[in-house]
């Protein structure tokens, strides 16, 4: 009923799996676990008899041997990770699970994710855009020691030879530099081991208390305080590079840091290029009012220019108010908010990074995108006309 991470593969444990347990082999901090294959779901989803007796017994043994510590349980779905498609946050994952019971539940969540709206919305807005199209049919999902970060991000390594490395970091759990909900500290990293940054105000973190996961305000002393000094941020272009060497090919990598101990914890092809006129961010104005010129700037999140009616959407009540050709403007987006894109020609939101998940699904799906603009949804109204630039990172008013 499970595979060692270290002995996963693609045909039976997916490309996010099979990524973790060719490093694992290769000796890189990778959090050990067990995954739970194919073979396993596709026996669960055809209802045989005592497949999930035979499970939980199996995840018993192993956590005899693994003990009490938190977990998190992730998807790896049969085309998830892989060259064509991310589905980046489109599948659950589930942190700080402790004891057998919670884990089996874990398990089924991530199971059933595999059909929720979001993930079906994803492949169908992918579908009409790429003729390779993911065809999602199984779900296995890794179990694994959870990291009690510190600091965690994302890193996109260099799509070209001698190109820089692109990494994006905030306090606590990476689920909110990958959930955009916070704007995170950015740093590049050149071959050369020169660096750049721009360090974000960093008002929430993620952390883990026991068995729940929780959001809390940053201290205000370290809001602007950077999260990595210049030899951590080389330190991590220079792991990045070689995981890229290892996987054979420019890599999307989540990584943690616990005590000044790094670790990786997903590694996956890089599917849609960073925006073309990929700069640092600009500076929104302080203020919260427009400027002169009725413009409003944020980070470049994905290339290409919408006209199109502003729609204030801070929440699922606001979903029914969409429609087809409206420019969403959001604190973020959540991954449950993707079947909007089906719909909208454009997004903005208040917080988040150009490594986030939403914006990797928006230029996966073509679709403009600015982010970490300062008080959008107060700064735009409904129904307002308004341009965005996702190649500048600009919004103009018309």
């Amino acid at each position: 009923m499970l595979v060692k991470l270290g002995d996963a593969t693609f045909s039976s444990c997916g490309g996010k799996a099979h990524a973790l347990g060719i490093l694992l082999r290769a000796n890189y901090p990778v959090p050990d676990g067990v995954v739970v294959p194919f073979h396993t779901y596709r026996a669960a989803a055809g209802d045989r008899p005592g497949v999930a007796t035979s499970l939980r017994n199996d995840i018993a043994d192993w956590l005899e041997g693994f003990g009490d510590a938190p977990l998190a349980v992730r998807s790896s779905a049969d085309s998830e990770d892989g060259s064509a498609a991310s589905a980046a946050g489109q599948h659950d994952s589930v942190l700080g699970v402790q004891g057998i019971d919670s884990i089996m539940n874990a398990v089924q969540s991530c199971w059933t994710s595999l059909h929720s709206e979001r993930a079906v919305g994803y492949r169908e807005n992918l579908s009409r855009i790429r003729s390779a199209s993911p065809q999602q049919g199984a779900m296995a999902v890794i179990v694994q020691q959870l990291v009690d970060a510190d600091i965690s991000g994302v890193m996109f390594t260099p799509s070209t030879p001698g190109g820089d490395t692109e990494i994006e970091a905030a306090w606590g759990l990476g689920l909110s530099v990958v959930g955009g909900t916070v704007t995170p500290d950015r740093y590049r990293i050149g071959d050369d081991g020169s660096t750049a940054s721009i360090i974000a105000d960093k008002r929430t973190r993620t952390d883990r208390r026991q068995n729940t996961v929780f959001t809390s305000d940053v201290m205000p002393s370290d809001r602007t305080r950077s999260t990595l000094d210049d030899r951590a941020a080389v330190r991590l272009a220079e792991l990045g590079g070689e995981i890229a060497a290892s996987l054979g090919g420019p890599q999307d990598i989540e990584w943690s840091i616990e005590e000044g101990h790094v670790w990786i914890l997903q590694a996956r092809p890089i599917t849609a290029a960073l925006p073309s006129h990929h700069t640092m961010p600009h500076t929104a104005t302080a203020d919260g009012r427009f400027d002169s010129s009725t413009i409003l700037t944020g980070t470049p999140g994905s290339d290409g220019h919408a006209t199109g009616t502003a729609r204030i959407v801070r929440g699922p009540h606001d979903f029914g108010r969409v429609r087809r050709g409206d420019i969403l403007v959001c604190p973020y987006t959540d991954p449950a908010w993707t079947p909007l894109l089906r719909a909208a020609k454009g997004v903005v939101t208040e917080t988040g990074g150009v490594l986030s998940h939403a914006a990797i699904v928006a230029r996966e799906l073509r679709i403009p995108a600015v982010l970490g603009v300062a008080n959008a949804t107060d700064r735009l109204r409904n129904n307002n006309i308004v341009r965005i630039d996702g190649q500048e990172g600009t919004i103009t008013t018309t």
